[in-house]
């Protein structure tokens, strides 16, 4: 039982190191001014030919957004900076919030109606086995908004989908887990188009603290619950001991008293 409830740690474990790497990889990119004003240069020229085709960049970009919390291996970060030096943080942070929002209801519907033989082309067969035993354990909302914070949308997505969660219960954890990680990327492209290396250290670390918190105080959850429910399918206290030896007792002196014979 504690081996399915580490699958959610050993993921976030990983997901952590990764992301902390790059978030190591971009400072070293902004504190770089040959390489950052490059970058910069790029960003401003892209940006200026999105303002002049604006409706059809929005629409693009939502949809990338879309994709992007559909397919683990494709992520829409690199046009945050873009797409706030083009159109703002408001705007961006509605168009990156309302596609995440989408690409987490597909995924889910693609869970809950199409199955198995199509979410094992997002997601490994073995995960996905691994990820269904854990997930089995998780009721109510709170712990769904823990597993929406720890980890990428596309997994609950998929998961809850095949084990028909709740549609409601889903889609509300997801819109308030996906808020802060659209407003963290928010700022953090404007942390790179400012040149802030402090800013973009801090708001990752703070991202990847967020996911971790998440994926622990879940993983205690579960694992208390497991322990619970053992405890209460294995009933070993001394009261049930002292039952069981009296309906014994009883048992003998009633044979002793009527099953000899006469």
């Amino acid at each position: 039982m504690r081996e399915d409830s580490d699958v959610l740690l050993t993921h976030q474990t990983r997901r952590a190191v990764v992301l902390l790497l790059l978030v190591g990889v971009v400072a070293l990119v902004v504190a770089s001014h040959a390489v950052y004003d490059r970058l910069g240069a790029l960003t401003a020229t892209a940006a200026n030919y999105v303002e002049h085709h604006s409706v059809a960049g929005m629409i693009v970009f939502v949809v990338l957004s879309t994709f992007s919390a559909m397919l683990a291996f494709f992520s829409t970060a690199v046009l945050v900076p873009v797409a706030v030096s083009a159109w703002g943080k408001i705007a961006t942070l509605l168009m990156l919030w309302c596609g995440w929002l989408m690409g987490g209801a597909l995924s889910f519907v693609i869970g809950r109606y199409l199955g198995r033989s199509v979410v094992t082309r997002f997601i490994p067969e073995n995960r996905l086995r691994s990820y269904e035993n854990e997930f089995r354990k998780i009721a109510g909302f709170p712990q769904i908004l823990l597993l929406q914070l720890a980890l990428p949308s596309e997994i609950p997505g998929y998961v809850l989908g095949t084990l028909r969660y709740d549609p409601k219960t889903y889609f509300g954890a997801l819109a308030i887990a996906e808020f802060p990680f659209a407003f963290g990327a928010v700022y953090l492209g404007e942390s790179f188009l400012r040149g802030s290396v402090l800013l973009l250290i801090a708001l990752g670390v703070a991202g990847i603290a967020l996911s971790w918190s998440a994926a622990t105080i879940l993983s205690r959850r579960l694992r208390a619950s497991s322990g619970r429910a053992q405890e209460v399918s294995a009933p070993t206290n001394d009261d049930d001991q002292a039952l069981v030896s009296t309906a014994s007792r009883s048992a003998i002196e009633t044979k002793d008293r009527f099953g000899a014979p006469m």
